[in-house]
């Protein structure tokens, strides 16, 4: 009897170490999601930006100050 009382217990102490495992990978994606969300609103905004560049340089100059980007 005391031998499953003390394999019960060895498996609570594994569960709470998994339960921090899942909690640190879970973290790490979460980092990982955020960098990738950076780099890839930084890409849009420049390709925008050279976008909205090459209208303006385009445009009559009339309307070039008028310009809203």
């Amino acid at each position: 009897m005391k031998a499953l009382q003390l394999r019960k217990l060895g498996r609570h102490a594994d569960d709470g170490a998994s339960a921090v495992e899942y909690g640190l990978l879970v973290a790490a994606i979460a980092a990982v999601i955020v960098l990738i969300v950076f780099a890839v609103g930084l890409l849009t905004k420049s390709m925008f930006q050279d976008t909205c560049d090459s209208i303006d340089s385009g445009a009559p100059a009339s309307i070039n100050g008028a310009a809203n980007c």
